[in-house]
């Protein structure tokens, strides 16, 4: 589990720390590596996505910042995360977003079923019928809808001892169940916070383009499909990340020029 001694009424020791937390990888032998890593526990363990959107709910979000960082793994998601790490003075090594890390993931799953725990149907149905014809092609997969008790989620991870379990509520509702399963459940396992990534899977989201992805503009992308739900993460957080970030790093400098002197 990852430790962290912020103070819980600073949002600006939250975010050293989720910084300081993040596990980067800069080649694609690094990304297999930590592949091999992930899909080999030898308990339960936790994988989860730092992104803008996370580093916005970690600042006003204490309880969430605990959820967040009590994963086993934190990696970094997306051009946001990295404009923050370059403003520190930071590599941002690899985007680990989970939309194209997960299915790799999956493609590896060996030992046991997989579980889809989130969204509804029909997208939680096609999401399980893709994982089960193209991405791990002969591995069971249960499906449990993302608006279930979070009893019912650790009652059917204890009955069907999946190998992996993708969970897609969105934050925080999903690191919150995370730290339940990581608590409850006895065998090895990994447990990973997907964000939307079931809803990729079963088509209730489509995803840009790759030129959109290289350009780091998914978001815009996804914005534009989703302008009612998307504004306040896009629209208003962006920008308030972006101040955020440059005041933190106006801080680090700072502190870097006090210790120099």
């Amino acid at each position: 589990m990852t430790a962290h001694t912020a103070d819980p009424g600073d949002w600006q020791a939250r975010w050293q720390e989720l910084v300081k937390s993040l596990v980067r990888v800069h080649t694609p032998a690094g990304e297999e590596q930590l592949i091999d890593w992930l899909t080999q526990p030898n308990g339960p363990r936790t994988l989860a996505f730092v992104n803008a959107h996370a580093m916005n709910a970690a600042a006003v979000s204490p309880a969430f910042f605990e959820s967040l960082t009590a994963a086993d793994l934190l990696v970094r998601d997306g051009s946001g995360m990295a404009i923050l790490l370059r403003l520190l003075n930071q590599s941002p090594g690899l985007n680990l977003n989970g939309t194209d890390l997960i299915p790799k993931i999956l493609r590896r799953c060996s030992g046991g079923p997989i579980a889809l725990f989130g969204t509804q149907d029909p997208h939680l149905t096609r999401a399980r019928e893709v994982v089960t014809t193209r991405i791990a092609p002969g591995v069971p997969c249960i499906a449990a809808n993302g608006f279930l008790d979070t009893a019912r989620y650790v009652r059917l991870a204890a009955a069907h001892r999946p190998a992996v379990i993708v969970l897609g509520m969105g934050v925080p509702r999903q690191e919150e169940v995370a730290v339940a399963l990581r608590s409850a459940i006895g065998f090895s396992c990994l447990i990973i916070c997907g964000g939307a990534i079931i809803d990729f899977l079963g088509k209730k989201t489509s995803r840009a383009p790759s030129w959109v992805r290289r350009a780091g503009l998914e978001w815009l992308f996804r914005l534009a499909l989703e302008p009612r739900r998307l504004f306040k993460r896009y629209v208003i957080g962006n920008p308030l990340f972006v101040a955020r970030a440059l005041r933190l790093a106006a801080q680090s400098s700072r502190h870097e020029r006090g210790a120099a002197a």
